[in-house]
């Protein structure tokens, strides 16, 4: 999921560095939480994580996972 950077820190959360890219208005973390939501909640999609976000995020979920 994606939280306002604002928020206590989790282990492994992510900083989201371009926030233009990703459509968010203000500083936030990628964390990793376990959750369901039913489909018809999301509205739509903001945007996309550039590469350099997108990598430190697969890197901590290979350390998650056991993999990194």
């Amino acid at each position: 999921m994606i939280t306002s950077a604002s928020n206590a820190p989790w282990p492994l959360d992510c900083a989201v560095r371009d926030l233009e890219s990703a459509g968010l208005p203000s500083p936030s973390v990628v964390r990793f939480k376990l959750f369901t939501l039913d489909h018809r909640l999301v509205r739509g999609r903001l945007g996309t994580l550039c590469e350099g976000d997108a990598s430190a995020v697969r890197r901590a979920m290979g350390t998650l996972f056991g993999g990194g």
